[in-house]
C-alpha cells in the first residue's frame, strides 16, 4: 500500500497546489484594497456635517381622506467650501431626514473661500420670495447672520461674513437664496481667465 501511494503521479496531496499560494496572495491583496477603499469612503463621509433646519408635519388630501407625512429641511457641508440644501418627505422623521441628506449632497455646490475664510466679493441671492444679501468681512468679524442663512454659511466654512435676510421668513426659501448667492461667487483668477488677461492686468 505504501508503494502504491508513492507511485501516484503528482506526489499525492501536493499535486495541483503550485499556484494556490499566488491565488491566496491575490485574495489577501484584494481584501486589503477593499478595506482601504472602505476606510477612505467612511473618512470622506465623516467630514460632512448635517444640520436639520426644520421638521414639519404636512397633510396631503387624498381620495380616502388625509395622508400625514413629515418634511425635513437639511443642510450638509464639510466646512471646506462645499455645502448643499435638501428636502425630504416621508411617513416618519428618520426617513425624511435621510432623504433630505441625500438630496442635499446631490445638489451640493463649491464655494470659493479667501485666506481669511470669507467670500471674494459681495453677492445677492433669490429663493422664491426670499432675498439674501451677503457681504465679505474682515478677520475677527465672525458670522453675522441669522436663521437658515447662518447654518448654510457655517457649514460652507465661512468664518467672517455679513448677511441679511430680506422678504420672506421661510427657512427653505432663505436657505435656497443663500445657496443661490454662494453659487454666483467667482474668484479673481476665474474672472481673469474668462477675460483672457492676467491678474496684474485685471487689477491695473
Amino acid at each position: 500500500m505504501a508503494k502504491n501511494r508513492e507511485s501516484r503521479p503528482g506526489g499525492g496531496r501536493d499535486s495541483g497546489s503550485g499556484d494556490s499560494g499566488d491565488n491566496r496572495d491575490e485574495k489577501r491583496k484584494g481584501k486589503r484594497d477593499s478595506k482601504k477603499s472602505d476606510r477612505a469612503r467612511t473618512e470622506k463621509e465623516s467630514e460632512w456635517q448635517e444640520r436639520v433646519v426644520q421638521i414639519r408635519r404636512v397633510t396631503k388630501v387624498v381620495k380616502g381622506g388625509k395622508k400625514l407625512s413629515f418634511r425635513a429641511i437639511v443642510v450638509v457641508g464639510n466646512e471646506k467650501g462645499q455645502v448643499g440644501v435638501g428636502v425630504g418627505k416621508a411617513a416618519d422623521v428618520i426617513n425624511a431626514v435621510k432623504k433630505g441628506v441625500a438630496d442635499a449632497r446631490k445638489h451640493a455646490i463649491d464655494v470659493p473661500l479667501t485666506k481669511s475664510n470669507s467670500i471674494p466679493h459681495p453677492t445677492n441671492g433669490i429663493g422664491g420670495g426670499a432675498k439674501v444679501m451677503i457681504r465679505p468681512a474682515s478677520p475677527g468679524t465672525g458670522v453675522i447672520a441669522g436663521g437658515a442663512v447662518r447654518t448654510v454659511l457655517e457649514l460652507a466654512g465661512v468664518k467672517n461674513i455679513l448677511a441679511k435676510q430680506l422678504g420672506s421668513s421661510s427657512p427653505l426659501n432663505n436657505a435656497r437664496a443663500a445657496i443661490n448667492a454662494l453659487s454666483t461667487l467667482r474668484t479673481f483668477g476665474e474672472v481673469a481667465r474668462a477675460r483672457g488677461i492676467t491678474l496684474e492686468q485685471l487689477f491695473n
